[in-house]
């Protein structure tokens, strides 16, 4: 029987998979609206991932209102 996916586990794995992402090219920085293209995420869902990873001091805005990675993390 295939396993079900609730609306949490979509949240880590998504969150895990742009983390993912940042780890894999530290230098990398997008747009709000380049992470919903890229993802295929709703502006909703974007905000609230993009605002849980610069929490979580992941990820860090930019004046210019991309996101890239916080300094020193791994």
């Amino acid at each position: 029987m295939p396993e079900t996916q609730t609306p949490q586990s979509s949240i880590h794995d998504r969150v895990r998979l742009i983390r993912g992402e940042f780890l894999e090219i530290p230098d990398l920085h997008l747009t709000r609206e380049q992470v919903e293209t890229l993802w295929g995420l709703d502006t909703l869902t974007s905000e609230a991932l993009l605002e849980a990873l610069v929490d979580a001091g992941f990820l860090r805005r930019t004046h210019a209102g991309s996101y890239r990675r916080a300094e020193g993390r791994r």
